[in-house]
């Protein structure tokens, strides 16, 4: 029920569609601006709700990557009974289980677009402990009760904009989650390991938005499936925001990209 509650579902008029992923802890109503943009642009839209996500921290803890990357898929299907061609975008997490969605069912999705992609947190507002230790997730995660340990968001929430912020930390009621669970971190991790042993076989055309000024994800991140990735691609760099550039200063500027992508011609090169 509450998947139901939370997911959206836009009716555009030219008959493409497009899944948007929220990242981790996040929920379908982070991605609403971009939503609306790309809708004004005649996509149909529909964000769904991530297994796991939109109730707690214990729940998120029950699930892991797979169970996140099958309610891409099933939400491909939908929107696929829905229009004649869809692609697919996300935040992050949500970016790289799109990827990999498409990588899995070619037929439907034809490409995507990642923002800020991550595959551990580096960035430069990340506590310098954190930074070190978290590319060794992998091993650590090996330690009892590490998975059971929560994170807090830095206090930015990885927003430049303060209005935006202030409209985030309104979403808790929305599915937003305030902490991280390390179990999820855990997850995150290999979900990265996963998508970094396929990206030379990947041939979905693929764009690559990323905040020069991203405080939780080094800009490194966004260079290597850039550099890895065996498909056609496109590395866009966004200017005055931070990690979470669907929602920050750009958003309209990523929704442009975004469509101009899409439109592009690149589902022929699927064809």
């Amino acid at each position: 029920m509450r998947s139901e509650e939370l997911s959206f579902f836009l009716e555009g008029t030219n008959g493409k569609g497009v899944l948007l992923i929220h990242g981790l802890t996040g929920a379908p109503a982070e991605m609403k601006l971009v939503a609306r943009q790309l809708n004004r642009r005649g996509y149909s839209v529909h964000a769904p709700l991530l297994a796991g996500h939109g109730e707690d921290i214990r729940t998120l803890r029950r699930t892991n990557w797979e169970d996140w990357l099958k309610s891409v898929l099933q939400a491909s299907e939908f929107l696929a009974e829905r229009t004649q061609e869809i692609f697919a975008a996300g935040i992050c997490v949500g970016g790289k289980l799109s990827l990999l969605a498409a990588e899995q069912r070619p037929d439907l999705i034809k490409a995507v677009a990642i923002y800020s992609p991550c595959f551990h947190y580096d960035g430069w507002d990340v506590p310098r402990h954190y930074t070190l230790l978290s590319p060794h997730i992998g091993w650590l995660s090996c330690i009892p009760f590490l998975d059971r340990l929560n994170f807090r968001e830095n206090d930015s929430l990885g927003i430049k904009d303060e209005r935006m912020r202030r409209m985030v930390e309104g979403m808790t009621g929305e599915g937003m989650l305030e902490k991280f669970p390390g179990r999820g971190i855990v997850e995150m991790h290999r979900l990265g390991k996963a998508l970094r042993g396929t990206l030379p076989q990947i041939q979905t055309p693929t764009l690559i938005l990323h905040a020069e000024e991203d405080d939780l994800s080094n800009p490194r991140h966004a260079l290597y499936i850039s550099e890895h990735i065996g498909g056609p691609h496109e590395l866009r760099w966004i200017k005055d925001s931070y990690h979470m550039i669907h929602l920050d200063r750009q958003h309209r500027q990523v929704a442009a990209f975004t469509a101009d992508f899409f439109e592009a011609g690149h589902a022929a090169i699927r064809a």
